[in-house]
């Protein structure tokens, strides 16, 4: 079993999927995490509602307090 900051680290500059505590998902290419906090970067974003599309971002900052999950 790999460690999660060692799949994070693994997963830079690709696409992953995020869920956060609120319901909203993201789709975007991995740009970089903090070890402390693990609040994740993401360029060329895809913000989910519930699973609605509902926004697009350049660059978004994610509170590693809200993610749920990380998939790569």
């Amino acid at each position: 079993m790999e460690k999660p900051l060692k799949v994070l680290h693994a997963s830079l500059n690709n696409r992953v999927m995020v869920e956060l505590r609120s319901g909203r998902g993201y789709q975007g290419t991995l740009d970089g995490y903090d070890v402390p906090h693990m609040n994740l970067v993401l360029k060329n974003a895809e913000e989910t509602i519930n699973g609605e599309p509902t926004a697009k971002h350049n660059t978004i900052i994610l509170r590693g307090d809200n993610i749920i999950y990380v998939s790569p």
